[in-house]
């Protein structure tokens, strides 16, 4: 394959990845079908932002938050079906129990490790022995900056974090085994090791103070934004909508099966960060995974990282003492 040559690099010439807006695909049907997946993705965002802003404290809460988390996932669920990006993408039930299990995990164990030595535990800790004061300040800035600082304080720190999963082989070994997965569906964003989804969910929020209603103004950011990444559904996605925001596209690029391809693309919300660090590749893939495209089981899943950096080890240091002299015997 020749590739597409992108900035310095030639993207493309390991597996197929279409470069450009111009060349993806757009929606085939009538005027509303076109209308409808055209305008959802800013429907839905503005609609939940004006939502959380003006909805009475007595609904305005984090059960609320997670009905409609919830409630949203099971209808990009439907579109799935209704408008695939994919076909070869389609849900099947292996890979829908597959997904369920993660999903399962993340509610349970993820969230009760998350609760004892996650970020804001750990901040906690921190801010008690050195001493220090939130950033109270942040308190009287307007609502809707508040949602947005929050939303863009994560996702800049998650890009980085992407980011040396990609360059550190440590953190790359957790990490790998998301990029084993060969197709995009609703809840592919909850697949993968234990210890890369812990570790792309810390975050530095919990050094600021933000008022409540700004943290659920900033969980719409990853309702109508982040959701997408991994949702098997085709919008004609406006064009400003492209350039600050994380799309399907941009992410299907980071996990196709061309290596260049991956180091690219690492934000979980804003894809102008990527674009500040000059990471951005706009475009799609559908070849996805790794090993040109081999499906891992759950058991692999969740023991590639220990197995795959005990070879390491053993062939790093193996070679070492095969290299060296063997001690002759004293007669």
């Amino acid at each position: 394959m020749e590739g597409v040559r992108v900035g310095n690099r030639m993207i493309g010439t390991q597996a197929p990845v279409t470069i450009g807006w111009e060349n993806i695909p757009k929606v085939e049907g009538g005027p509303l079908k076109r209308l409808f997946f055209t305008w959802f993705q800013p429907a839905v965002l503005f609609g939940l932002l004006a939502f959380w802003y003006y909805a009475p404290n007595t609904i305005a809460k984090a059960s609320t938050a997670i009905g409609i988390g919830i409630g949203f996932n099971l209808l990009l669920l439907a579109l799935e079906w209704v408008n695939p990006r994919h076909q070869s993408w389609q849900l099947t039930w292996k890979e829908l129990a597959t997904d369920l299990f993660y999903v399962g995990l993340g509610y349970t164990l993820l969230r009760i490790v998350g609760y004892y030595i996650g970020s804001d535990t750990m901040i906690d800790s921190a801010q008690h022995f050195f001493h220090w004061d939130k950033l109270l300040w942040f308190t009287a800035l307007p609502l809707l900056v508040q949602a947005f600082l929050i939303s863009f304080i994560f996702d800049f720190g998650q890009y980085w974090m992407h980011r040396a999963m990609h360059n550190w082989y440590p953190l790359w070994l957790p990490h790998s085994v998301h990029h084993y997965i060969t197709q995009f569906n609703i809840n592919k964003g909850a697949v993968g090791n234990p210890i890369e989804l812990f570790l792309i969910g810390l975050g530095v929020g919990g050094f600021f103070d933000f008022l409540p209603r700004a943290a659920l103004l900033a969980g719409v950011f990853s309702v109508a934004v982040g959701t997408y990444q991994h949702v098997n559904v085709r919008f004609n996605s406006p064009r400003w909508w492209r350039f600050l925001f994380y799309t399907t596209e941009h992410h299907s690029v980071h996990h196709s099966q061309d290596y260049e391809a991956t180091r690219s693309n690492y934000s979980g919300h804003f894809i102008f960060i990527d674009r500040m660090f000059g990471t951005c590749i706009d475009g799609e893939a559908e070849l996805l995974g790794m090993e040109g495209g081999r499906r891992m089981s759950i058991r692999e899943q969740m023991t590639y990282p220990f197995t795959e950096g005990w070879k390491t080890l053993k062939e790093r240091y193996g070679r070492s003492a095969d290299r060296e002299p063997m001690a002759v015997p004293a007669e």
